[in-house]
């Protein structure tokens, strides 16, 4: 097997994310006190990647801030900086001359679990295919409506992918992680900009690579995966984690409690203050927040900036 890059995209401007985008790009966003993009960053070398670009557009110092170059977590990171945000397609084209081997593609406002993605590697290798896809077994068919469809013949091959179909013919969703080969960038070079969301899709550059001839697969590796997309997003993201990790409480270091604070199914991040003595269940706290609220707090994030109630979302 030829030595794989692995790229994240994080450029993304998040507008749906207000009020957390105003002062955080997703890709950084915590879950259970770290950042979205780190856990992303370690299943890739997880998998022996050590050079990993990641495309950084609003918010991006905060990104290359947090991260550094990436020695601290055992990988070397290259930023590159991409002033308009077009779809996956736009980005990856960008990104040809710095991209000379297979690559691992990951969206960076994406929350996984995964057991192992080392089957793409290995199907990319022996069918020598020019896209491996990531994909879940799906029940929840608007799930399936929000990401793209995945069809594929009686040996596993792809012969179709649908973005955001309207009609599910099968419960297999593509979750937005790929293996590539350099051939995707002649398809990307021929994609079209769509009509649905004016942006350059990458579906319809797998598509093209599969009407090319060019084998295409899928893996079934994705146990979960959730977008953050919306504020609530971020409270069920660390919800699950919490229960991958079997913990009740995740606290970073240098909290200071006004007395005793119960701490129920909940994250306080670093450097955070409580001055009374409440009960915090299902809730995450972000780091350096001076927590105010003589109440209990239950189904909220707190920021620095703003305190979020999710009672009726969850």
């Amino acid at each position: 097997m030829k030595k794989i890059m692995g790229v994240i995209l994080a450029a993304g401007k998040g507008t749906r994310m207000v009020p957390f985008s105003t002062n955080y790009p997703k890709p950084i966003l915590p879950i259970c006190n770290k950042p979205l993009l780190q856990y992303q960053i370690e299943v890739m070398k997880g998998l022996g990647i050590e050079d990993i670009i990641i495309v950084i557009g609003y918010l991006g110092f905060e990104i290359t801030k947090r991260l550094g170059d990436g020695r601290s977590i055992g990988v070397n990171i290259t930023y590159i900086e991409q002033s308009d945000t077009l779809g996956i397609a736009h980005a990856l084209g960008k990104l040809e001359n710095f991209i000379k081997s297979p690559f691992l593609l990951f969206l960076g406002d994406i929350f996984f679990i995964t057991e192992d993605l080392s089957p793409m590697l290995d199907m990319l290798d022996k069918h020598s295919a020019g896209a491996v896809l990531a994909t879940k077994i799906e029940t929840n068919k608007d799930a399936i409506k929000r990401n793209f469809a995945v069809l594929h013949d009686e040996n596993g091959f792809v012969k179709r992918v649908i973005e955001k179909p309207r009609y599910i013919s099968n419960n297999l969703k593509g979750c937005g992680l790929y293996l590539f080969d350099l051939h995707i960038f002649d398809a990307v070079r021929r994609t079209p900009r769509t009509a649905m969301r004016d942006e350059y899709e990458i579906t319809e550059a797998i598509q093209i690579l599969i009407d090319d001839g060019i084998p295409v697969l899928h893996s079934n590796v994705i146990n979960e995966d959730m977008n953050l997309t919306v504020p609530v997003d971020l409270l069920k993201c660390n919800m699950v984690e919490l229960k991958r990790l079997r913990k009740k409480e995740v606290i970073g270091e240098n909290v200071k409690f006004g007395g005793r604070v119960e701490v129920i199914n909940s994250v306080i991040g670093d450097n955070v203050r409580i001055d009374s003595p409440i009960k915090i269940i299902d809730s995450v706290i972000f780091p350096d927040t001076h927590v105010r609220l003589d109440r209990d707090i239950e189904n909220l994030i707190v920021t620095p900036q703003q305190v979020m109630d999710f009672r009726e979302h969850i």
